[in-house]
């Protein structure tokens, strides 16, 4: 049966994001009913999804991008039958409520990421396209295609002025993403009024140039001419589209319709009664009429749509078992049994070797015990992969037309390598992780924020960890972006002082299931030391003790990363007169999760305390207290050799004794 196409169910759309922003006094009204006859024609005829089970793997995935808009998906996602009633709407941006005032993952059913910083979620969405291409290239054979969905994202102006669309639309082009479709709100109109005075580049061009094809001057008000350009959208399996459709921002408001006003601002009743008129629509507030949920409801066919899939997928184990039972495991998220092992037999052949090398080098050696391990360990670089190591022995590079590999060159796109590492994460099925430099954290920092703030998985790889980066000097020496990782809400930063704690560091990253973990790896090589079981064991606590004096000690150094070496140099140096204990601690946030008594073992009681790392000095204090000593840096770098910046900076044997006066 063809389905009808209703202005009054589009007008659902825009008077429950009326009444929802009126009743919250707060929120953006302008763009929902801008877009609200786009938002029907992609949800009615196009969008593959089931209400009753949201995370059917096979689903469409739908991005909400420009964010501000939330009422939208709200309104979407309630009248098809997912699990937000009526009440949830009426609770629009309260404490505890379903419907945020931007959409976030997690909280609400249905909504695919968390978006709002605009540019966010179309980075996102390319990253959700990569993933359906690479598991489809691995699971998928002549006989069946278990994995065939799109990518549809909604966007605007402002998402198509942040620099991350460039970053990561420029990757989507390249790689020919023909899964993946953006609907462009072009409307003319942001907070400051028409950006004819700040945006007047010519979008088409800009992403046929990318590789795209783009489909201009679609009235985003006509349901016909929507309904063409989606389906010649989805014909285009050999690239990404744009749909460039023409709307008017808070369509249906007599005053403010078209105007800057109509993004924000909130409706005063005289204008919400011209409204209710303008749409035909004599209801009360948040009062649909049955006939408008009945055409909404998605239920009964996503029901159909997921069992079909079923049957499919039980057909398919039929005659690819371990395809098959590989494909289950990577949409539960398990992980192989024999990882644990895996890393601790390898942790104890590198004990007996004992060589000098850099953390970095250190993580590729792990990662070459990790990648025939687990094969959706999709990994890349922001063109730095020599540097950072990111790569292994069975790195094989995804390009156009080949996406059965497990490693991308992201090119020099910090920002949207995150923002893409995110989306295959929420996407499902790929566990991504992606390097740098420490310093360029700087570029990428919100969409680490977001991973924070979603509570996903993705692997940050930073290497070059300090102002041992050397010659490059102040501009590529990092200092105060650990404190930066650190303070975040939710997010693990691991700093390994050797190719031992590299391992355990790595071991958490895939572990964190709740989380995204930051490795911090150093250029310079660093012994590796020898320990006894206990304290291989316990450097998943984040801290422990790595040596222990004869006596009593009295002093404790806590060190990080490379100066942990300087710290152990320290100890053996004053041993006879000054008797220390070094405390290595790769991961403040998970030894502050340990219990008071552990914590008290490793930091002691009553005993003097020195930090000491080559990073903003500040933060230490939580460990060291006001009385104790932190040996860290309060200035950016200088352009030198490391081992004379090491020296310039205090960050000797000789100095520390000296200042610590031991």
């Amino acid at each position: 049966m063809t389905k009808i196409l209703s202005s009054q169910s589009a007008n659902a759309l825009r008077i429950l994001a009326v009444d929802a922003v009126s009743q919250a006094n707060s929120g953006h009204s302008g763009m929902p009913m801008g877009m609200a006859d786009i938002a029907e024609v992609l949800w009615q005829k196009h969008l593959n999804h089931n209400p009753g089970n949201p995370n059917w793997f096979n689903r469409d995935r739908f991005v909400l991008s420009n964010g501000h808009g939330s009422m939208l998906i709200y309104g979407l996602l309630h009248l098809s039958g997912y699990d937000l009633s009526i009440q949830d709407l009426k609770d629009f941006r309260q404490l505890h409520s379903k419907t945020a005032g931007h959409p976030e993952f997690g909280i609400t059913p249905g909504v695919e990421t968390t978006t709002g910083p605009l540019g966010q979620g179309i980075s996102n969405a390319v990253g959700m396209a990569i993933a359906e291409k690479v598991l489809a290239s691995k699971f998928n054979t002549e006989d069946y295609k278990i994995l065939d969905h799109m990518t549809y994202v909604f966007a605007g102006d402002g998402c198509l002025m942040e620099g991350i669309s460039h970053e990561a639309c420029s990757l989507a082009g390249t790689l020919g993403l023909g899964n993946l479709v953006v609907l462009y709100d072009d409307n003319d109109i942001s907070i400051d009024g028409n950006v004819e005075g700040w945006f007047t580049e010519d979008i088409p061009r800009r992403f046929e140039s990318y590789g795209w094809d783009v489909i201009p001057n679609i009235d985003g008000h006509n349901f016909h001419e929507i309904d063409q350009a989606l389906d010649k959208a989805k014909s285009n399996k050999d690239k990404p589209t744009l749909i460039c459709c023409k709307t008017i921002i808070g369509s249906g408001s007599p005053n403010m319709a078209g105007t800057a006003a109509a993004h924000g601002a909130i409706l005063d009743s005289e204008e919400i009664a011209l409204i209710r008129n303008s749409l035909n629509w004599d209801r009360d507030p948040f009062d649909i009429p049955e006939e408008i949920y009945a055409d909404w409801d998605a239920r009964e066919a996503g029901k159909i749509k997921e069992e079909s899939w079923n049957e499919l997928l039980d057909h398919y184990a039929l005659k690819n078992p371990e395809l098959s039972g590989e494909l289950k495991r990577l949409i539960d998220g398990d992980l192989p049994d024999d990882l644990e092992q895996s890393i601790f037999s390898f942790i104890e052949e590198v004990q007996m070797e004992l060589p000098k090398i850099a953390t970095r080098v250190s993580s590729q050696k792990v990662l070459n015990v990790l990648g025939p391990l687990i094969p959706e360990l999709l990994g890349g670089s922001a063109d730095l992969t020599g540097s950072n190591n990111t790569n292994w022995d069975g790195t094989k590079e995804i390009r156009i037309n080949d996406f059965n590999g497990n490693y991308i060159n992201y090119g020099v796109r910090e920002f949207g390598m995150t923002g893409i590492m995110n989306g295959m994460v929420l996407h499902g099925g790929i566990r991504a992780y992606g390097g740098t430099f420490l310093t360029f954290l700087d570029y990428a920092r919100n969409a680490v924020r977001m991973a924070a703030l979603m509570k996903i998985q993705t692997i940050l790889v930073y290497s070059h960890d300090s102002i041992g980066v050397g010659e490059d000097g102040p501009t590529h020496q990092p200092v105060e972006q650990l404190t930066s990782l650190r303070t975040t809400p939710n997010l693990e930063t691991w700093r390994p002082c050797d190719t031992s704690e590299t391992a355990i560091s790595w071991l958490a990253a895939l572990k964190n299931s709740d989380k995204p973990t930051a490795l911090i790896l150093s250029r310079q090589g660093l012994p590796n030391f020898e320990r006894n079981k206990d304290q291989i064991t316990s450097i998943i606590k984040g801290a422990y003790i790595l040596y222990e004096p004869n006596e009593k000690p009295d002093l404790i150094v806590i060190a990080t990363g490379s100066e942990v070496e300087l710290a152990m140099a320290v100890a053996e140096e004053v041993k006879e007169k000054t008797p220390i204990r070094v405390v290595s601690m790769p991961c403040s946030e998970r030894f502050d999760r340990q219990t008071d008594e552990y914590k008290e073992s490793v930091l002691g009681k009553g005993i003097r305390r020195v930090a000491i790392e080559a990073s903003q000095a500040d933060w230490w204090r939580k460990y060291v207290g006001l009385e104790g000593e932190v040996i860290g840096m309060d200035s950016f770098g200088e352009s030198a050799p490391g081992s004379t910046l090491f020296d310039h900076f205090g960050f000797t044997k000789e100095k520390i004794i000296s200042k610590l006066g031991i």
